[in-house]
C-alpha cells in the first residue's frame, strides 16, 4: 500500500493504471473509518485491479459554524484499516494541494441539493460535489462506491456524474449499523453515552414509519409524520432538523404515499447531528 500527497502524482499514477486496462475503485472518504468505511472497501476491492481510498476533510464543505476544525482526524488508525483490506493506495492530499489557489470553479447540482440538508447548510453540496469532481479527475476511477446514509448526496453526486458524462459508475452501497441499528457514522464518536443510547430512538421511529406504511397501508405522508415527530421529539436534548417523505429519486416532499420511498430525518443529539433514511420499497 502506498500513501500519495500530491494530486499530481496521483493522477500520473492513475493514468499509467489506466493505460494498463486495470480498473480502478474509489472509496472517497474524510478518514476516522469505520465498518460502515470498511464495506465500501470490500466491495471496492472484490469488483476492481486497484483500490484507492481517499482521505480529505474538505473545508469548501463545512459552513461557518460546524464542525471543520474537531472533525476527526486518526490518520494511523486508517493507515491500519486500509492495509488490513488491502487497499493499493492511499490518497491523502492537503488542503493546499488540492485548493492551490484557492477554489474558483464550482459544481452545483440544482434540484436535489435544494431540499432536505439543503436549505439548513448553504454550499454544502456544493463543496461536496465540487472535491468529488476533482477527486475523479485526478484518480479516474472505473467505479467510486458511495454509502446509502448520506442519501441526498449519493443522488447529486449520481446526478453529477449523469449530468457531466463522469465515465465512472455510481456504486451506491447500504447502510452499515451498529448492532442495535445506530447508523455507523464518523460523528458517533462525538455522542455521550447517553445521547448515544438516546439516538437509537432516530432509527426506531423510522422504522415506526416504515411499518405503518407496510402494515397498515396508510397512503397519507402527514399521517405518518405525526405518529414518527413526537416519538423523536421525545428524545432529551433532541432538535429536529427535518423529517421527511420523498421521492427516492428527486427527494421532493410526497403527500401522498405511492411506493418506493423514502422516509429521511435530520436531528440534533446535543451538539451532533445525525442522519439517517430508511427506504420503503414494497408494494402497497
Amino acid at each position: 500500500m502506498k500513501i500519495i500527497k500530491s494530486a499530481g502524482e496521483m493522477q500520473k499514477i492513475a493514468l499509467r493504471v489506466r493505460q494498463k486496462g486495470k480498473s480502478v475503485g474509489l472509496v472517497p472518504t474524510m478518514g476516522a473509518l469505520h465498518e460502515g468505511h470498511a464495506s465500501l472497501v470490500k466491495k471496492a476491492r472484490k469488483e476492481n485491479e486497484i483500490v484507492v481510498v481517499s482521505i480529505f476533510v474538505n473545508p469548501i464543505q463545512f459552513g461557518p459554524n460546524e464542525d471543520y476544525l474537531r472533525y476527526p482526524r486518526p490518520f494511523s488508525k486508517d493507515k491500519k484499516i486500509c492495509k488490513s483490506l488491502k487497499v493499493d493506495y492511499i490518497f491523502a492530499p492537503e488542503v493546499k494541494d488540492m485548493y492551490p489557489g484557492g477554489q474558483l470553479a464550482h459544481i452545483s447540482v440544482s434540484r436535489v441539493s435544494e431540499v432536505l440538508c439543503g436549505p439548513l447548510r448553504p454550499g454544502h453540496f456544493k463543496g461536496v460535489a465540487t472535491v468529488v469532481a476533482k477527486l475523479f479527475n485526478i484518480i479516474l476511477p472505473v467505479k467510486a462506491y458511495f454509502g446509502a446514509k448520506d442519501y441526498q448526496q449519493l443522488k447529486i453526486i449520481e446526478k453529477m456524474a449523469c449530468d457531466l458524462n463522469f465515465p465512472v459508475k455510481i456504486i451506491a452501497c447500504p447502510i452499515l449499523r451498529e448492532k442495535d441499528g445506530l447508523a455507523m457514522s464518523s460523528r458517533n464518536q462525538y455522542l455521550t453515552k447517553t445521547e448515544r443510547e438516546n439516538s437509537l430512538n432516530i432509527h426506531r421511529s423510522l422504522k415506526l414509519g416504515e411499518k405503518l406504511i407496510k402494515s397498515k397501508k396508510i397512503r397519507n405522508s402527514k399521517d405518518v409524520l405525526n405518529k414518527i415527530i413526537p416519538e423523536i421529539k421525545k428524545i432529551p436534548g433532541s432538535k429536529i432538523d427535518y423529517i421527511r417523505i420523498v421521492h427516492p429519486e428527486t427527494l421532493e416532499y410526497i403527500s401522498k404515499i405511492k411506493l418506493p420511498i423514502v422516509i429521511a430525518a435530520a436531528v440534533w443529539i446535543g451538539k451532533t447531528r445525525l442522519i439517517d433514511n430508511i427506504k420503503v420499497s414494497n408494494k402497497l
